[in-house]
């Protein structure tokens, strides 16, 4: 028996509607669980290391490119990426952190088991979902300035023999990387 044409156009609209309807949501998830996340990141942050008084003369300007402290341009699969490499550049900073006088071993530890979570989320639900894109934006000028950024770090941590003033410079410097994550993750509302 045909069902009628009225009935089968009815049946594609309402799953185009529930298709949009679990994008959005899975999208709102990702929102408040990055939201979530970066807020425990700065908490552990804080707690991290203090900054001696001494330290004053080693202040620095990494210059993080402007697309990520303005990203309207950014579509929510892009911006997720972004999100996504960020995570990881952040999480390779902090592998060299647990090693560093003044750093607490168990907070940084805490710190990466929350970037990798956040990593291992995006990358299932967005970021290895991009096929081909992925590889494209991969080399995209937005993500190769955004590597030379944390390269400029490391670099900075290098040139400073990873001093305990270095790690508080970049300390802080992360901190507000978590801030222009859930800029980003704005760009995931609807």
């Amino acid at each position: 028996m045909a069902l009628p044409l009225a009935f089968l156009l009815a049946l594609v609209v309402l799953s185009c509607k529930n298709t949009c309807s679990l994008c959005c949501d899975l999208y709102n998830l990702l929102r408040l669980q990055q939201i979530n996340s970066s807020a425990e990141c700065q908490k552990l942050l804080e707690q991290s290391n203090g900054r001696p008084a001494d330290c004053l003369s080693d202040g620095m300007d990494f210059k993080i490119p402007k697309e990520i402290k303005h990203p309207q341009q950014f579509q929510k699969e892009h911006a997720a990426f972004v999100i996504y490499e960020m995570l990881k550049d952040i999480f390779h900073v902090l592998e060299r952190g647990c090693t560093n006088p003044g750093w607490n071993e168990t907070v940084v530890k805490d710190l990466r088991a929350i970037l990798n979570h956040q990593m291992d989320l995006l990358n299932t639900t967005v970021v290895g979902k991009l096929g081909e894109e992925h590889k494209t934006w991969a080399y995209s000028s937005p993500i190769l300035r955004l590597k030379s950024y944390y390269v400029r770090i490391r670099t900075y941590l290098e040139a400073k023999e990873y001093s305990s003033c270095a790690w508080r410079v970049v300390r802080d410097e992360l901190y507000w990387n978590f801030f222009f994550i859930n800029r980003l993750t704005d760009k995931f509302q609807n």
